[in-house]
């Protein structure tokens, strides 16, 4: 096995967006914001444009279509969020543990961006391939590895790149306990928590160059348009037998 290179990577160019699925609106308070922050500053520290999007602030209709204007939702403010999203080499969605699962409101997210899913890109791959995604989360009850998981699954799932340890968050004790931007958490003084951070933010940023040097994921094997039009380089659509 080859040595991993440990000289500097340039990440100047990349650009990442976080959507911040808390439940509290600006400018409430938000344990979620605390985390993004950390991880916000090292990629801003690396030459990365960052964006940021609360989605509580703005009103996202309920469906999995790209735009649900006219399907009884009008004033969707989804398409110009995805606009943002799509701008970026990098996607982080960071939210709170309720009941041991995700938010409402990263739910609603994850299905807006399922609903642009089947949109092709220029070399006929499914739009978000090139895309790289990670996850934060916060809390102070169990759930952190099972919302991960629920996150991370969506996100490849339609398309999204996911680096290795792309994932990190803060638990507090389980119950009614200190959540992390309280007095005396300890949450942004864990180790743990900071390391896992700082692992997933350069993972992301990494894998989000790799992807640019090389001109964007390769475009072969797994092109619908090439797909649907004709027998497959290496498996044939049984349409065309």
């Amino acid at each position: 096995m080859s040595t991993p290179p440990t000289a500097k990577p340039d990440f100047t160019g990349l650009r990442a967006v976080y959507v911040n699925c808390t439940l509290n609106r600006s400018p409430g308070l938000s344990h979620t914001q605390g985390v993004i922050d950390r991880s916000v500053a090292i990629m801003e520290a690396n030459g990365v444009h960052v964006d940021q999007i609360r989605a509580v602030d703005h009103d996202i209709a309920t469906g999995v279509r790209p735009d649900m204007t006219g399907f009884g939702w009008d004033g969707d403010e989804w398409p110009a969020l995805l606009a943002r999203i799509l701008a970026a080499d990098i996607l982080v969605i960071g939210g709170p543990i309720w009941l041991g699962d995700n938010s409402s409101v990263t739910r609603r997210v994850i299905e807006r961006l399922y609903g642009y899913s089947g949109v092709l890109n220029e070399h006929g791959q499914y739009a978000y391939y090139g895309r790289v995604g990670g996850c934060l989360l916060t809390g102070n009850e169990d759930g952190l590895k099972h919302c991960s998981m629920s996150i991370l699954y969506s996100l490849q799932h339609i398309g999204f790149t996911i680096p290795p340890q792309a994932d990190a968050g803060w638990l507090g004790e389980v119950g009614p306990g200190p959540s992390y931007l309280d007095e005396g958490s300890g949450g942004p003084e864990n180790d743990f928590t900071n390391r896992n951070i700082t692992f997933m933010t350069y993972n992301l940023m990494h894998t989000a160059s790799m992807i640019r040097n090389a001109g964007g994921f390769p475009a072969h094997g797994n092109q619908r348009t090439v797909w649907d039009a004709t027998r497959h380089a290496d498996h044939a659509n049984p349409e065309y037998r």
